[in-house]
Parts: structure tokens; sequence; C-alpha cells
């Protein structure tokens, strides 16, 4: 049976990050900084650059840069979306850590969870706000 007290012997830190419809559920261990998403690395997973910052974020911020190994099971959303969430789980997993870097990962906005989600489409429009056009005659 799994305590917090075997948690921390084993010093390993699980937090989940979500964003729109996105869910990351994020492993934290101490290693050398590998981040594994959804089995597959994350240049492979996320191919672009900006996607790949986002994700690392927290480390940097926090001054923990190829400290720790990252596994992380993604489910929903897309791609931006998803990269976001792993940070928040990241970031929330940080803290489970150590509670001391909750400050400069608040100050950077890391904490918050972005909980804009798409507006559902009305009856007699063409998408959630957008109407068919007007015809005077």
């Amino acid at each position: 049976m799994a305590t917090k007290a075997a948690a921390k012997a084993k010093k390993e830190f699980w937090a989940t990050g979500r964003r729109k419809t996105a869910i990351a559920r994020v492993r934290l261990l101490p290693g050398s900084g590998t981040v594994s998403l959804n089995e597959k690395p994350m240049e492979q997973y996320f191919g672009r650059e900006a996607l790949q910052l986002a994700v690392n974020q927290p480390f940097q911020v926090t001054g923990t840069v190829a400290k720790f190994d990252v596994a992380a099971r993604i489910d929903g959303g897309g791609t931006s979306a998803q990269a976001q969430a792993v940070q928040h789980g990241i970031s929330r997993a940080l803290i489970a850590m150590n509670p001391d870097l909750r400050k400069p990962l608040k100050m950077s906005g890391l904490l918050t969870r972005d909980s804009r989600e798409k507006e559902r489409r009305k009856v007699g429009r063409r998408k959630a706000r957008k109407r068919p056009q007007y015809s005077k005659r």
C-alpha cells in the first residue's frame, strides 16, 4: 500500500495538469532531464520548438534544469493545449516536491489553470457566434 511516506522515500512526485480538453498526468523523478510524453521523447512528440520550450519553462523558472526526468500521459486537446497541460502538471509536481518553489512559479503564472474552453455552437448560427449572411431583399 503506497503512502505519502513511501512516495517521499521513492522521490517520485505525481501531479495533474489541465488546459482546454487536454489532461496530462505527470510523474517527476530525479534524473538527468529526459522528458517522455506518451512513451515518446519530447522532441518526437512535440516537433515545434515553442512547445518544447513551454514544457521546459517550469524547470528554467525554478533553476532545476536537468535535475528531473518527466514521464507524462496526455489525453485530449490539440498540441498547444497538451504542451500547456504538461507545463501545468510539471509546475504542480515541483510544488509537491518542494513547497518553496511555489512563489517563483506563481510569479511566472505557471500555476494558473487556463480555463478557457471552446464555446458551444448555437441553433441558427454557423459556429458559436457566426451568423448567416443578412439579405435585405
